[in-house]
């Protein structure tokens, strides 16, 4: 026992605005679902402040943890997935955009899983699985991804708003709703960038321990996971996006 990995100090002020971003996730989706859509976007506004807060804390003060580079993007990811389910579950975000966003963090999510277990100190029990102080792999989000990230909040953060400005124009040329549906575009073309470089990119997870052939190997496995589900994702969200445009076409068919 005295040979493995010796425990962080996670209990600072940047965790625990990290976390509290992880309660605030659900409670946005509830007041969406619910209409309360000022609500809403204020709680929305504070969860992306905190992700600024907390990085700045983290780097000023030399405070940062493994735990806090798995649980921040983990808390922007379950704002994001939350927001985006609860926003095509109401009709404002298309399906086939909300099927590759929330499938695309379902492929990251399952290669974390096997990340996080294979890379795990022996002994490999249920209880220091969920240890998050127990290091075993550290996440490097690739900066297309961040890129994403933040265009995927601006995004969802404006279709929230939506329904406080419809009607209202920018620059008195393009309206709000037009803007939103070609952001929706931009998007869904980062959001396949993003996927893709985790697949290719092998410094986007540094395994931690000293058997290089082992972390060869769990890296291919790992990339190999978000590669085959996120292939099935961009097909599924294409089904989507067709069926949508042909359903759109005999709406306008059916309105003439």
């Amino acid at each position: 026992m005295s040979t493995l990995t010796p425990h962080e100090n996670i209990y600072n002020v940047p965790n625990i605005l990290t976390f509290s971003r992880l309660l605030a996730a659900p409670m946005v989706g509830y007041l969406i679902l619910h209409n309360q859509h000022l609500y809403a976007v204020s709680l929305f506004l504070y969860a992306g402040l905190t992700d600024l807060l907390d990085g700045y804390l983290a780097r000023r003060y030399s405070l940062q943890t493994v735990v806090g580079s798995v649980v921040d993007p983990m808390a922007d990811k379950l704002l994001v997935t939350i927001v985006v389910v609860c926003l095509a579950a109401n009709g404002t975000l298309p399906l086939w955009l909300a099927t590759l966003m929330f499938g695309r963090d379902a492929s990251l999510g399952l290669a974390a899983i096997y990340y996080r277990y294979a890379s795990l100190p022996a002994p490999k029990t249920f209880t220091r699985y969920w240890d998050f102080s127990l290091p075993s792999a550290q996440v490097y989000p690739t900066t297309v991804s961040k890129y994403n990230t933040f265009l995927q909040l601006c995004l969802i953060g404006a279709t929230t708003a939506l329904p406080l400005v419809t009607g209202q124009q920018i620059l008195g040329v393009v309206g709000v709703e037009e803007a939103v549906k070609g952001a929706q575009y931009v998007v869904a073309a980062t959001t396949l960038w993003s996927g893709a470089s985790y697949v290719f990119l092998k410094d986007a997870v540094k395994i931690l321990g000293e058997d290089e052939e082992l972390k060869r190997r769990q890296g291919f496995r790992g990339r190999a996971i978000i590669g085959w589900s996120f292939a099935g994702v961009v097909g599924l969200a294409g089904w989507f996006w067709v069926r949508e445009g042909k359903e759109s076409v005999v709406e306008e068919g059916g309105s003439r």
